[in-house]
């Protein structure tokens, strides 16, 4: 126990756990309830479809919930009206549970269904071409226990919702935090001239991207709370916000990355770098930093924008005559950075990009 602690398996496994009991708890209690209404309340003594259908709905995947509980019931409608109509003119046997569960699934696909209705659809098929007793029945009963299983899910997550908006503002602070320390390894690689430092920071920019994925999932999944939870809807403004400042996070993501290849380019060319590229990096990750504040307690974005201008004119210092391919590149990718933390703050993409020619611009004369 003492060397998995050591080893952070133990913290890890608690903070995922941390991350997920309220779906743990929604899960359990809407079972409980499907089962109840389906076997004690509609008298179905096979109802376990009802409390299987609440924990798809409710389930661990991202957002979604009422889609799948709309598919959920869909897909086993459909399968049952298919299987019942064929099973009717040609009997049952393996064949024919060949040809229903195929069908059923080409429809569903055909129509544009998801995954959801597609499998339902199907195993509901196979349910209605295997059965020999009390089909009918059971067919229907099926199909009420995903309507009860669906609605149970849904009235959960409105009656006992998350946090939706700590949910998001966690995610967007560990990408968040984890974009700004790869930036400042970007710029500690490129001051050193250390091209081992510098295939590090490249890898750090690469493994952003499951912090992007949990970000935008978590979105998703708060979009939906903050629609179906009247308790919850007074997140919807600043879940809006953070969701419009996602997208271009992302983008300056994907920058990054660049920006981490380019110096790491550079780092194999040139015989020095300039201490404005340097500082211009170190700047970025002054304007990820106040945006990752910003979004935890709020604020209007002059400490993202200026810091964001700041870096597109400190890089702009080091675009001289006679620059470098590569170093031209570092420019580039600092510049389309800082326009993407711009736009992170709601500015317009137009304003964004003045705002940036303008700090260009104001440089001031270099020497002779």
């Amino acid at each position: 126990m003492a060397r998995l602690a050591r080893d952070g398996w133990l913290p890890t496994r608690w903070r995922s756990l941390r991350s997920t009991w309220l779906t743990i708890a929604q899960m359990s209690a809407a079972a409980g309830l499907a089962w109840f209404l389906a076997r004690d309340v509609l008298g179905h003594e096979r109802g376990y479809f009802a409390p299987i259908a609440a924990v798809v709905v409710l389930g661990f995947g991202p957002g979604g919930r009422t889609r799948r509980a709309v598919e959920l019931a869909v897909g086993v409608a459909l399968g049952i009206a298919i299987g019942d109509l064929l099973i009717a003119g040609i009997g049952s046997g393996p064949w024919q549970l060949m040809l229903v569960v195929g069908l059923a699934s080409f429809v569903a696909v055909f129509l544009g269904a998801g995954p959801m209705l597609a499998s339902q659809a199907a195993v509901s098929a196979a349910l209605v071409a295997t059965l020999t007793a009390s089909t009918d029945t059971l067919s229907l009963s099926r199909f009420v226990d995903s309507l009860v299983g669906g609605a149970v899910g849904l009235a959960v997550l409105v009656a006992v919702p998350g946090n939706p908006l700590r949910t998001v503002r966690r995610a967007a602070d560990a990408l968040l935090a984890e974009l700004a320390g790869t930036l400042d390894d970007v710029a500690d690689a490129l001051a050193r001239q250390d091209h081992a430092a510098g295939r590090d920071a490249l890898a750090r920019a690469r493994s952003l991207d499951p912090l992007v994925v949990d970000l935008r999932q978590s979105l998703e999944l708060a979009r939906e709370t903050v629609h179906l939870a009247p308790t919850r809807w007074k997140a919807r403004s600043p879940i809006a916000r953070i969701r419009l400042a996602s997208t271009h996070v992302e983008y300056a993501v994907r920058n990054t990355r660049v920006l981490a290849r380019a110096s790491l380019r550079a780092l194999d060319l040139e015989p020095r770098i300039d201490d404005d590229v340097v500082a211009a990096v170190l700047e970025l990750g002054v304007a990820v930093r106040a945006l990752q504040a910003e979004i935890e307690d709020g604020g209007d974005g002059r400490a993202v924008g200026a810091a964001a201008v700041r870096a597109a004119g400190r890089a702009s210092l080091a675009r001289v005559d006679g620059a470098s391919l590569s170093i031209s590149v570092l420019v580039g990718q600092v510049r389309s950075t800082s326009a993407d933390l711009l736009r992170a703050i709601g500015l317009d993409r137009d304003v964004a990009v003045d705002l940036i020619r303008t700090a260009a611009d104001e440089r001031p004369p270099v020497a002779p």
